[in-house]
């Protein structure tokens, strides 16, 4: 929320300057942004009139001009503004007058003509970006006055950074109630009274969805003049508060929802047919919105309508179609309290932030609308004339929020402080702000304004007199409590520890969003249920994530497009997933996404692209951090968004705890990554279940080797063979080493040749070659009738 400082003083003007303002803000939870000074730094401009306009005898574009500076006699000052004309008034830089970025006015010829100063744009002043013109200045404007003091710019825009909470504090009237109840000033509201009808002219309002719009007024005004302007003080107040001057009408609405906290809009009633309707959207329609985009209705969606067709998205943003423009004579004015519930989401949901949708997603006044409603009015009569119509108001009482009795009791006040808050400081607190206090017992209770949704619970209203009171004032002090040591499961693997052992092997943690966009998670997981989010944050952050890949993978394509080659990347989360009864269900996974070469770049081994056995290498080092790899196997598998032949599924037991492979071709093209991508997601509740290390007693006997050339068909995996030969060999295979692969002359299409060290060794002797043969002899035999391989000739 962006104000001008002048203009809160106006409702609300304590004792401390801007600092100590800027200050009490942010302690009492309203945390101030910035704070800018309004105008550039400039002295020397005044108010000048001018008397009479020439043009320059050597230049086509400028004019000679007599302007009267109050300094004497006119002076003669040459300007080449296309709007420059005899009788208007405008800043006025005098000889020696300092102006934004450093230039320094003094007495010049211009093509031959003398000129003794400057008339002035806004932006040379530092009060706009760009100017089309002077500035032109009210006609009452005092003529020789510094141009500063007149238009007060020695002001400040303050911006407060409110939380959603705080929706009450998105107008002035809402920051000076905070200013007064913190300074425990008083607080000058606006007149806003009850203005006489002066046509008997209405308007028919028909309120179909009365839950999502408990309340609507609508004015007709007739006979407006479409010439008028804004006046300064009031463009100069929407320019302070960072929003621009758009015409009468529409920065009048502007100014009530600045001032007041209300969105309202301005209709063209010629536009409008028959009638406002205010009613849900029905399916295949549209609306063209002020900002130019047309945008197709969903069922659901609140509208502002006419017998014909939608005018406005309700709380969002008014049609272009019914939009005032330079011809309207006759308005519709409107005022509504809409439903926070009814509001929330729909904005962004359609791609669009507003004002309007801001406040009320986070809740309006519902007893604001009449004030505003007259406030409008009169601003609108007295700016661009017209004659008003009574107000017609349709209200569904039951569907208005119900302001709840809360109890609220001494004894829980100094329980949570710590403090004791006096009665009287108390009932001032609450009664400044806006509340309703009745005495009991034990404290009193409370009915909160109807501005502050945030007041249901007695927690809430201590927090608020621990607000107001100070939170600086309150005593500090040790918290204590009895402790219990929880046992620790020696089998848990702490996440450090995994996390810790992909980082030793050169990767880096990333934290995603656990919303994904359903484009590329549908890629990456075709085969899951995404679970949709009613309220996304965008259309690209609107599905709950299925698997940790869509945002690592996400997270890759960021850095390959920023001239990184080589990223590895883990994450552990959560993931999201409904099962065939439609519940919904939340694991934890570890996964990660690499791209580029094995090694960093390095002058002692040649570059060479990632592979599969590298990062199958990475997660049998994860596997091995809870001390039981041997329960881990690899098997070949399909995923819809891996390589089919380099896909592998890994399984504890007989349980699948997650996946690996490369990213199938498609997928990489499609995404543009323009490398091969390979990717892994482990679940994290097997993969912390660990074993506790045991004391293994070594052997006082010298270990034998053999190796073996095995023929086995390509189907079989070396962890089969594995496992076939441990069962052959018993307890006396110490360890077993695959360290060649062969495939080509002497071995048949479809088969593969290893070779395999057997490392053997027994505890109570010592092996001799006739019992390395006889185990070896063991080892074939198996093979051969479990798998079908053979020995390699």
């Amino acid at each position: 929320m962006k104000f001008s400082e002048a203009w809160l003083r106006e409702w609300v003007n304590p004792s401390f300057d801007t600092e100590e303002l800027v200050r009490q803000l942010t302690m009492a939870g309203l945390e101030v942004d910035s704070v800018e000074s309004v105008a550039d730094d400039f002295s020397g401009v005044v108010v000048g009139k001018v008397l009479d306009v020439q043009p320059h005898p050597n230049a086509d574009k400028l004019r000679v001009c007599r302007v009267d500076a109050g300094v004497g006699d006119p002076l003669q000052i040459v300007c080449g503004a296309a709007n420059v004309q005899a009788g208007m008034l405008a800043p006025t830089a005098l000889i020696g007058a300092q102006l934004p970025g450093g230039l320094k006015i003094k007495k010049s010829k211009l093509r031959g003509e003398e000129s003794f100063g400057m008339l002035s744009a806004a932006s040379e002043l530092g009060m706009a970006e760009k100017s089309e013109g002077l500035m032109s200045l009210p006609e009452d404007s005092p003529v020789g006055q510094d141009i500063r003091a007149f238009l007060n710019l020695d002001d400040r825009s303050i911006d407060v950074d409110l939380t959603p909470n705080r929706g009450d504090c998105l107008s002035v009237a809402g920051i000076a109630r905070e200013v007064g109840v913190i300074s425990r000033s008083p607080v000058q509201p606006v007149s806003a009274a009850e203005l006489i009808a002066t046509i008997d002219e209405r308007f028919p309002i028909e309120v179909q969805a009365r839950e999502a719009c408990p309340r609507y007024l609508g004015r007709v005004i007739r006979g407006i003049d479409p010439t008028a302007k804004t006046p300064l003080w009031m463009r100069e107040r929407l320019r302070r508060s960072g929003l621009r001057s758009l015409g009468p009408a529409v920065d009048v609405t502007n100014y009530l929802l600045l001032e007041l906290g209300q969105p309202m809009h301005a209709f063209d009633l010629a536009k409008l047919s028959e009638a406002i309707v205010v009613r849900e959207a029905g399916d295949g329609e549209a609306l063209e919105l002020l900002d130019g985009q047309t945008v197709g209705l969903r069922a659901g969606t609140l509208v502002i309508a006419d017998r014909e067709k939608p005018v406005a998205m309700a709380g969002v943003m008014g049609g272009e179609q019914t939009a005032v423009s330079d011809g309207t004579q006759d308005l519709f004015l409107e005022c509504a309290f809409f439903s926070p519930q009814a509001i929330a989401g729909k904005a962004r949901s359609y791609g669009l932030h507003t004002d309007s949708s801001h406040r009320f997603e986070r809740g309006v006044d519902p007893e604001l609308q009449p004030r505003a409603m007259e406030r409008a009015t009169a601003l609108i009569l007295e700016i661009m004339g017209g004659q008003a119509g009574p107000v017609v108001e349709v209200v569904s009482s039951e569907n208005l929020p119900q302001r709840p009795l809360i109890a609220l009791r001494r004894d829980r006040i100094r329980r949570l402080l710590g403090v004791e808050i006096p009665d009287a400081e108390v009932q001032d607190i609450l009664a400044r702000l806006g509340c309703r206090l009745e005495s009991t017992g034990q404290g009193w209770q409370v009915v909160a304004p109807s501005y502050r949704f945030d007041l249901s619970l007695e927690a809430d209203l201590i927090e608020e007199l621990g607000r107001i009171h100070g939170y600086e004032r309150l005593p500090e002090s040790n918290l204590y409590g009895d402790l219990a040591i929880r046992p620790m499961t020696e089998t848990k693997v702490p996440l450090d520890a995994l996390r810790g052992a992909l980082v030793d092997r050169g990767y880096q943690e990333a934290i995603t969003y656990s919303f994904v966009d359903p484009a590329l998670q549908q890629r990456l997981d075709p085969q899951a249920s995404s679970i949709a989010l009613a309220n996304p944050l965008s259309s690209e952050l609107s599905v709950m994530r299925t698997s940790l890949w869509p945002g690592l993978v996400q997270a890759l394509i960021h850095n390959r497009n920023r001239q990184q080659s080589r990223v590895r990347l883990f994450e552990t989360g959560l993931h999201f997933r409904v099962d065939e009864a439609g519940e919904t269900h939340q694991e934890p996974a570890i996964a990660a996404a690499v791209v580029g070469s094995a090694q960093p770049e390095q002058w002692g081994e040649a570059s060479r692209g990632v592979d599969f056995y590298d990062i199958k290498g990475d997660v049998e080092a994860l596997l091995a951090a809870g001390g039981d790899a041997d329960a881990y196997r690899f098997e070949a598998a399909s995923h819809p968004a891996l390589h089919p032949g380099q896909c592998a599924r890994i399984f504890k037991g007989e349980l699948a705890v997650g996946w690996l492979g490369l990213l199938h071709p498609e997928q990489e093209k499609a995404l543009g990554l323009g490398a091969n991508v390979f990717l892994f997601q482990l679940e994290l509740g097997p993969l912390v279940e660990g074993a506790i290390p045991r004391f293994q007693p070594l052997s006082p006997f010298p270990s034998i080797r053999r190796d073996l050339a095995v023929v086995a068909d390509e189907a079989i995996s070396a962890a089969r063979i594995r496992q076939t030969i441990a069962r052959a060999c018993g307890d006396v295979l110490q360890r077993l080493e695959v360290f060649d692969v062969y495939r080509g002359k002497g071995v048949e299409d479809g088969r593969k040749s290893l070779a395999l060290g057997l490392i053997l060794q027994d505890y109570s002797r010592t092996l001799t070659d006739s019992d390395g043969d006889s185990i070896v002899a063991s080892v074939v035999q198996a093979l051969a009738q479990d798998l079908g391989a053979t020995l390699r000739d």
